[in-house]
């Protein structure tokens, strides 16, 4: 059959379908087969009860058969396509069964969380149920311990401009947190020299002690299990009047810190 001999049987047939499913709200395609030989020109009609269903259709498919639809139209409430060998491959009719199944979806109420999600609060509470969190002291005494079973990092995630208007901690790690993990992972490519083992001690903070405890607990997911944060951040540590480089800029800092990543990548 030629094209317009396709539309029309089709049309007939998507007609008749309709009529039979008029008390139902109803998507369905139907569609002529390419063959596997040659290069063929197929139709394909999407017809629903629901423009809504319709259009939400059409942007999924013109997704899923990205180059291949050779013209398309509207009619009513049905979507009449041109597609370059449809059926010719088992992905044709999984994509359509995938197109048909999404558009008929009833949509998620925009106010409602989705089912499984989880609020930046309960996010928070939920990894630091992982930690073993420690105070400014404790961190502190524990990097001035001289004998520890592990090599021990104090790691600064907070961005430049924080760091430059609040201080820094001497001798501590700045590794950015869009960063952390990928120089932390010992499978990364991108890790630090001394990111070579899985039983790391890397204390975090951040300034108040929120952003470094999902920090931690996503170090720990990667196997790093002795990471953990600094209760309070670096707000608590220059509260407790411990070390702290107020005056230091940043840049400095960071040359300071790239020494020590050296240094201690040498440590086994």
């Amino acid at each position: 059959m030629s094209k317009s001999e396709d539309e029309y049987f089709l049309e007939q047939v998507a007609s008749k379908i309709q009529h039979q499913l008029t008390l139902h709200e109803h998507i369905f395609a139907i569609g002529t087969l390419g063959q596997t030989a040659t290069p063929t020109v197929s139709s394909l009609i999407i017809m629903s009860s629901n423009l809504d269903f319709v259009q939400r259709a059409v942007l999924l498919a013109s997704s899923k058969f990205l180059g291949r639809i050779l013209g398309a139209h509207m009619v009513e409430e049905r979507w009449i396509a041109t597609i370059q060998d449809l059926g010719v491959s088992p992905f044709d009719e999984d994509a359509l069964w995938d197109v048909l199944a999404k558009a008929s979806r009833t949509p998620m109420d925009p106010l409602m969380p989705p089912p499984g999600s989880m609020s930046i609060n309960e996010m928070l509470e939920h990894a630091r149920a992982k930690l073993q969190r420690i105070t400014p002291m404790q961190a502190y005494d524990e990097l001035r311990e001289s004998q520890v079973g592990a090599p021990t990092f104090l790691v600064d995630i907070r961005p430049q401009a924080q760091r430059e208007r609040e201080g820094a901690i001497h001798g501590s790690l700045i590794i950015e947190r869009n960063v952390l993990e990928w120089r932390f992972d010992p499978r990364s490519e991108a890790r630090l020299a001394i990111a070579d083992r899985y039983d790391l001690r890397i204390i975090i903070f951040c300034q108040e002690g929120y952003t470094s405890s999902l920090a931690a607990y996503s170090l720990q997911q990667l196997g790093l299990l002795n990471a953990t944060d600094i209760i309070g951040g670096y707000a608590a540590w220059s509260e407790a009047e411990l070390p702290v480089d107020s005056d230091r800029r940043s840049e400095t800092h960071t040359q300071e810190s790239r020494s020590l990543v050296s240094l201690a990548g040498s440590v086994v």
